[in-house]
């Protein structure tokens, strides 16, 4: 089996965003000091109102466009066509991965945990969220988008020991589930990791300000995050789309790595016209580093307007 037949072995609604919430710790009334950043290419802090956000490089996977065993995208000569009309004339469709941090008082929360070096990837994530000012040890909770290696490849450490030896892992029960009946390579770090994981259903609030949003199609229990303070809110899109150019210009076009794709098809279509009428801030796991931005329309299609700065 090919690597990227591993990737897509390991495995909206917008208007559920607000849905009830499970029960949480009450979010801090005092913000903790933000921590010291060390100068680094692979991080880029922002802010969602009161919340510190630091995008944490973890790597990047180039796909051959015309290879079907690396490319998901089985309609090589559109794929061609949406990179060409971009001015990429390589031939390869390269994907970020930068998993986010969240900073709420003393709530140090990490989504996603890359791939840990596999997979094509580099292995930056804890280098990464050390230049960020984060000790491993000092995160609080890693919510999970969905059990796909370069997603949850982080949450192991050296010796067997977990990554975040301190952190609730939260995933949705349906991916709980789905890992588990379909464990793959992951059978040790299944088992690492059980006496730490709290599932909950799509809606709930995982953290303060963080809630859950269901987006269908990609594995059975894939969902984003929305992370909200004050007026401001950003929406974390998991692999819901994984190409800035390719799953926004031509969000019909069949990926291979999903597991519904007529679910995932009509997720990329939901949140492209509800991103774009509503001017959502979005980010992107695997859009060019640091995956933030909006979408946009243009004549009758839509494009990835990055974030300047």
């Amino acid at each position: 089996m090919t690597f990227y037949a591993r990737l897509a072995a390991a495995g909206l609604i917008l208007a559920a965003l607000g849905a009830a919430g499970c029960s949480q710790e009450p979010a801090k009334t005092e913000t903790a000091a933000a921590p010291a950043h060390t100068a680094s290419p692979d991080i880029h802090a922002f802010r969602i109102g009161q919340i510190e956000a630091v995008a944490l490089k973890d790597g990047e996977m180039a796909l051959p466009a015309a290879d079907a065993t690396a490319s998901p995208w089985a309609d090589a000569a559109e794929v061609a066509s949406v990179l060409n009309g971009a001015g990429q004339t390589d031939g390869v469709v390269h994907l970020s991965v930068q998993p986010l941090l969240l900073r709420d008082g003393e709530r140090i929360v990490l989504i996603d945990t890359g791939a840990a070096g596999q997979m094509g990837t580099e292995g930056k994530l804890q280098s990464s969220l050390r230049a960020a000012g984060v000790e491993p040890g000092q995160v609080t909770d890693v919510l999970i988008s969905h059990s796909h290696g370069d997603h949850i490849g982080g949450l192991g450490g050296n010796g067997g020991k977990l990554a975040f030896p301190n952190a609730a892992i939260r995933m949705s029960a349906a991916e709980w589930a789905d890992l588990q009946a379909n464990p793959g390579s992951f059978g040790p770090l299944i088992e690492a990791i059980r006496p730490k994981v709290q599932t909950f259903e799509p809606g709930a609030e995982v953290a303060p300000g963080v809630t859950s949003v269901g987006l269908p199609g990609h594995t059975p229990g894939h969902v984003g995050y929305e992370i909200v303070s004050g007026a401001d809110r950003l929406l974390y899109i998991g692999d819901a789309m994984h190409s800035s150019l390719i799953s926004v210009q031509r969000p019909e076009l069949v990926n291979g790595w999903d597991s519904d794709s007529a679910a995932a098809v009509r997720t990329r279509q939901g949140l492209l016209g509800r991103g774009a009428s509503g001017s959502l801030r979005i980010y992107g796991v695997h859009f060019p580093f640091p995956g933030l931005g909006r979408f946009e329309r243009r004549d009758d299609g839509f494009i990835w307007a990055p974030e300047a700065g």
